[in-house]
């Protein structure tokens, strides 16, 4: 038995020790635009162009990169008393810390949840400027704010259970004809996500989104990273997803974490709001249009921290993997179901 779950408003923040923060600082306000709020020697606070909380991702200089904070806002203050019972009953490792732990934030409840995730609630908050009017600071590819997470866990189904039993709302997920459930998309706020999961060797952290308004702003980001002979940093796309409708883009940053810029999903607020689902073999599902999923894109991910600041140990997926059964992603996957002579993306070039 547990105790009832947090009123979650919204992903928030996200914490990533980085092994450079001179040349994280860089990555994230330099070339993506970024906007800081607060900074020292030793941590980089930053938020997006139209957030009003003090940020939405901290740099924090240290020996290993990884990440050690996902941040959720909480309803009020009293959630925090829910959050830190919900996980006590759970048997997690919890801790209250005061105002002032983590810079910016008020009271924070800190759990190692059951997937191994380091989670952070939090209501009380310092404001900074929302630069939602402030036209001239907007350049050709302005990222406007945090949209989602995207978490590597072993098992998607116990996942899956856990985080709708902590009140998120499950709109989409891949599935195949044999029952395995290879990810799955929950949100709290009315877009398509605040988390997923990607079945894969966890815990670690897939990815971490911010959105822009438009996908014009994506293919800007492109053209200047070409321009400052970065276009290494693209991992994947420009495309647009079957999954969430978005148009993205993957980057890696100096450490190699991973950022997807996002755009143009839909609402999914009504109460009977439909799951999606997709066949794993439908290369759709992850390109609606453009090139087969790049291996790395399966396969890399973040290490995550405990409490105390140690990685934590990696599980590893017992059932099939989506990349196996796709053959490198998408290769021999329908485009037309039952089309064999033309139904393959990569498939027929082998």
């Amino acid at each position: 038995m547990t105790a009832t779950p947090p009123d979650i408003v919204r992903s928030a923040y996200l914490e990533l020790v980085v092994s450079d923060l001179a040349a994280s600082r860089e990555f994230y306000v330099d070339v993506l635009g970024l906007v800081v709020t607060e900074e020292n020697d030793r941590e980089v606070h930053l938020r997006a162009l139209e957030e009003f909380i003090h940020h939405n991702l901290v740099l924090r200089e240290g020996p290993v990169p990884a990440v050690a904070a996902f941040g959720f806002r909480v309803r009020s203050p009293g959630e925090l008393d829910a959050a830190e019972a919900h996980y006590r009953a759970l048997g997690c490792d919890v801790r209250r810390e005061p105002a002032g732990f983590r810079t910016g934030v008020d009271e924070v409840v800190r759990v190692l949840d059951p997937l191994g995730f380091p989670y952070e609630f939090f209501y009380g908050v310092a404001h900074a400027p929302r630069l939602t009017w402030r036209s001239d600071l907007y350049g050709a590819g302005a990222i406007v704010r945090l949209d989602h997470f995207n978490q590597v866990c072993p098992d998607v189904v116990a996942g899956a259970a856990y985080l709708e039993e902590l009140g998120f709302r499950r709109t989409e997920d891949i599935r195949d004809d044999d029952g395995v459930t290879y990810a799955a998309w929950f949100a709290r706020k009315d877009t398509v996500h605040d988390t997923a999961l990607t079945g894969g060797s966890g815990p670690r952290m897939h990815h971490i989104a911010f959105a822009t308004h438009e996908k014009h702003n994506i293919l800007y980001i492109c053209d200047k990273l070409g321009a400052l002979r970065r276009s290494d940093a693209i991992e994947r796309g420009p495309g647009r997803h079957g999954v969430s409708n978005a148009f993205y883009l993957y980057l890696r940053d100096p450490d190699g974490h991973r950022i997807e810029i996002y755009t143009q999903d839909y609402y999914t607020g009504d109460p009977d709001n439909p799951v999606v689902t997709w066949d794993v073999h439908d290369n759709q599902r992850r390109d609606w249009w453009g090139h087969a999923v790049v291996p790395s894109w399966y396969t890399d991910a973040s290490a995550v921290l405990d409490l105390d600041g140690a990685p934590v140990p990696l599980r590893e997926r017992e059932q099939a993997s989506e990349m196996d059964v796709t053959i490198g992603a998408d290769g021999f996957s329908y485009t037309r179901k039952d089309d064999t002579a033309r139904g393959f993306k990569v498939g027929e070039q082998l």
